[in-house]
């Protein structure tokens, strides 16, 4: 037995284990492996057929993603690969688990394939803005087609194990108690029907009469993605290449552009966030206790969300307001998102119903009492919280937890209220909260380790991220979101209309402008924000802009009328000239001199703005790490995947020229805002990154919210 793989031969059949836990990642020395008793079972008289398959909870879910920083090692899969089509013997692929990525990949250059009820097949590659680099742009098309090849690969969803049947990928599916012995009895029954290796390579693909009409309308939906996420447009070149050119040609096409894919800086992005968010906040995954009841105290749009989530993983929820009428409208919302999902096939009508019936309303807060846990989820008001926390605590269990979903008041004035500082917590959701994946878990002074393992173990439970944060007006987000907004508003002044912002920022690759992400959140909701803020800038150019829209009655599209105007039934933010005039008035009150104001700039000061608070997030610990201020941006703040996040766009574009941005901006606009942070100074004379100061952090491991 060698240290990836178990080779063993029962009654003439080669049984091949991998085994590279967790999920059996096709690393290089199991690649080295593999190949060996490949190249043994085939030159072994004493075995007939050769059955691969995976020790452990899958067959194999994929590459490993360390490798792809540095250049590829022999022997490479493609290779491999190569070997077990090429050979004389039977080879059959038994699958269970998982079998995605490299793993499909390796089934299709087997000979023949099945697999258990309850595997997934797929090529996830495209998140990670890669494409299937060994082969399956071409195997895949010989047996399902382009049009199915093309939705596997760009859309990066797995399949059934009936679905893949049903198409042709599998050619059997055999009983889950034993994955290896049912290959060995599929592989004796082929060999007990004389069958022949049957390779894909040698199949004629056959085209469809709309294939070519198919790979033309790809590649211009993919076209306004440009040069920088070049993964989706090679997809669709290297599975045309199936139908056009021989096997090993487009096989040669399909590693050029695999190499030109894993060098680009769209998939470094992606890869960089991939091992962000698994392992986010290490310093809090263990010391949880136990969690099966939730209080949720507010059935507006968020409560209702958190209430939505919790139940649908498996929570006992109490949804709480002050009234029936807002209960049942809190419920109602409720129901629709989970009928929502099951409609969409997110999930069973049986689950759905079994979701439902977990979650109760209630129009007392002393329905909170048998909880385990109490998010709190009422409007951003310090003093309304306040008088929550405070009967929250005489009415809960000694040791249940208290958390708030506030997002930007001081979570230690809150605990303040409690006699369970201890026990508190903040759990920042993301609307719609049911949707988002991400939750700032903020931790108070007084927050036990215990109580954010718990929140952190809450979170992963209805499947989102938690990241770990310090506490600070706005915590790490909104903190970096008022940094962003602030140049906005001040370029509103100072001659750019809200399109044209909206227009730069979307091009840039946000998903939204700021200015609509204004209007759909309600600017009345920064803007009582704003007004209790005690160190809110003396300044009164200070989200001015804002702030005259609400004034104006302009709170957004719940009024029909922001930033923007919005049509009766419509979310289109159109254009309004009465904002532009209010908007010039203002400037020239305020004494300011409008200018025409370039994209670029646009897009540097707002991307510089975030990048520079961040940096100073940074050096405060209120966040622990780059990493996690670029989650928490691509999970919470549409910031473009495929650039990495605010932090990994600064390294890619150089600290130092981030810093003389800040330094140029500071001059033109004065220091007041563009202070640049120690730490960004301190990186860029350094000629180090972001990234290197996290490794240098884990080393330390210093939690955020700690003391530096």
């Amino acid at each position: 037995m060698s240290a990836h793989l178990n080779y063993r031969i029962e009654d003439g059949i080669a049984l091949l284990a991998i085994s590279n836990p967790p999920v059996n990642a096709l690393a290089q020395p199991l690649r080295a492996e593999l190949l060996a008793a490949v190249q043994s079972a085939m030159t072994d008289p004493a075995v007939y057929a050769a059955v691969i398959h995976g020790s452990g909870r899958c067959f194999v879910a994929g590459a490993d993603l360390r490798e792809f920083e540095a250049p590829p090692r022999a022997p490479l899969l493609n290779d491999v690969l190569l070997a077990i089509e090429a050979s004389g013997k039977l080879t059959v692929a038994a699958m269970h688990g998982l079998a995605l990525g490299g793993g499909l990949e390796l089934a299709l250059a087997c000979h023949y394939r099945c697999a258990t009820a309850d595997t997934r097949l797929g090529f996830p590659e495209i998140k990670v803005g890669l494409i299937p680099g060994s082969g399956g742009t071409q195997r895949l098309p010989r047996v399902v087609g382009a049009t199915t090849a093309l939705e596997m690969m760009l859309g990066g969803a797995p399949i059934s194990a009936a679905r893949a049947l049903e198409l042709g990928i599998l050619d059997r599916l055999v009983a889950e108690a034993d994955v290896a012995q049912a290959g060995a009895a599929f592989a004796r029954e082929l060999l007990s029907r004389n069958s022949a290796p049957r390779r894909l390579r040698d199949l004629a693909p056959e085209p469809a009469p709309g294939d070519a009409a198919l790979f033309a309308r790809e590649l211009e939906r993919l076209a306004p993605m440009g040069a920088d996420q070049p993964a989706g447009r090679a997809i669709v070149e290297c599975v045309a290449a199936a139908f056009q050119q021989p096997f090993d040609a487009a096989l040669a096409l399909s590693r050029r552009r695999f190499e030109e894919c894993r060098t680009s800086l769209a998939s470094r992005s992606l890869r960089h966030l991939f091992f962000a968010e698994r392992a986010a906040s290490p310093a809090f995954q263990t010391g949880a206790r136990p969690v099966q009841k939730v209080a949720v105290v507010g059935a507006g749009t968020m409560g209702s969300g958190i209430a939505t989530s919790l139940a649908s993983c498996g929570y006992e929820v109490t949804l709480i307001d002050r009234d029936q009428a807002a209960v049942n409208a809190g419920l109602g919302r409720v129901t629709a998102a989970i009928a929502g999902a099951a409609s969409k096939g997110r999930m069973s009508a049986d689950d759905a119903a079994i979701a439902l019936s977990r979650v109760t309303g209630a129009c007392e807060l002393a329905a909170a009492a048998p909880a385990d846990l109490v998010i709190e989820a009422v409007f951003e008001s310090l003093a309304i919280k306040q008088d929550i926390f405070r009967s929250l605590d005489g009415l809960c269990r000694e040791d249940a937890l208290l958390a708030t979903n506030t997002s930007t008041l001081d979570i230690d004035t809150l605990a303040a209220c409690t006699s369970r500082p201890q026990q508190f917590v903040g759990m920042h959701f993301f609307s719609p909260a049911h949707v988002m994946r991400l939750v700032e878990i903020i931790r108070g002074r007084a927050s036990s380790p215990a109580t954010i393992a718990t929140a952190m173990a809450v979170a992963r439970r209805m499947d989102k991220i938690g990241i770990v944060v310090g506490n600070c007006f706005g915590f790490t987000g909104n903190r970096m979101l008022y940094a962003y907004g602030r140049e906005n508003q001040l370029m509103l002044l100072e001659g750019a209309s809200p399109s044209q912002i909206d227009a730069a920022l979307k091009t840039f690759g946000m998903a939204m402008g700021p200015n609509a992400v204004g209007d759909l959140a309600g600017l009345d909701v920064g803007y009582q924000v704003r007004r209790a803020r005690r160190d809110r800038p003396a300044d009164p150019r200070f989200y001015r802009v804002a702030d005259l829209l609400v004034e104006a009655g302009r709170l957004g599209q719940k009024s029909g009328r922001g930033a923007f105007r919005y049509e009766p039934g419509s979310r289109a933010a159109l254009p309004d000239p009465e904002v532009e005039a209010l908007i010039a008035a203002e400037s020239r009150r305020l004494g300011i001199e409008r200018r025409t104001i370039a994209d670029p700039e646009i897009v540097e000061r707002c991307s510089y703005a975030l990048i520079n608070e961040g940096a100073a997030i940074l050096s405060e610990r209120i966040a622990a790490s780059a990493a996690d201020i670029d989650v928490i941006w691509c999970n919470g703040y549409g910031f473009p995947r495929w650039r990495g996040g605010p932090m990994f766009h600064a390294d890619a574009i150089g600290l130092p020229r981030v810093l003389a941005g800040v330094q140029q901006y500071a001059r033109a606009q004065g220091a007041q805002y563009w202070q640049p942070a120690p730490l960004l100074v301190e990186l860029a004379r350094s000629g180090a990154t972001f990234a290197q100061w996290d490794q240098e952090q884990r080393a330390g491991d210093n939690p955020a919210g700690a003391p530096s």
